[in-house]
């Protein structure tokens, strides 16, 4: 259900490694406990992401959520799509949905992340 190419955190987000690099989003699970989601709030480039602290904010018809970093680094990209089209993270939470792009400042960070079938295990319980 949950990519295999991917790693998760606890906080429903989603990281794909690509090189030094970590493209972030959240999780189908998160978008559908959300619901629609009419706003995202995201970080300008250059900004430092601290592991385990707020980097933005999604709001939806029912609640505002904070998104919590699942690692250390500076924001080399962000989606202006979602920005303007936040229903692109209903939709295509690992595709399109995508949130920002950072230069990991530790990639051993990654190492604390779950895998798919981790992820799956933790919603189950």
């Amino acid at each position: 259900m949950y990519p295999q190419n991917l790693k998760y955190s606890k906080e429903h987000v989603w990281v794909l490694i690509e090189g030094g690099n970590a493209k972030i989003g959240i999780t189908d699970y998160a978008q559908q406990q959300l619901g629609d989601i009419v706003l995202a709030e995201l970080p300008k480039s250059g900004t430092k992401l601290v592991q385990g602290k707020s980097f933005g904010v999604v709001e939806s018809v029912k609640s505002v959520s904070d998104l919590i970093s699942p690692l250390n680094g500076e924001v080399m990209d962000t989606n202006g799509e979602v920005i303007n089209h936040p229903e692109l993270i209903n939709k295509d939470p690992y595709g399109k949905g995508w949130m920002v792009i950072i230069k990991m400042d530790n990639p051993a960070e990654i190492d604390v992340l779950m895998s798919a079938s981790d992820y799956e295990e933790t919603l189950k319980k």
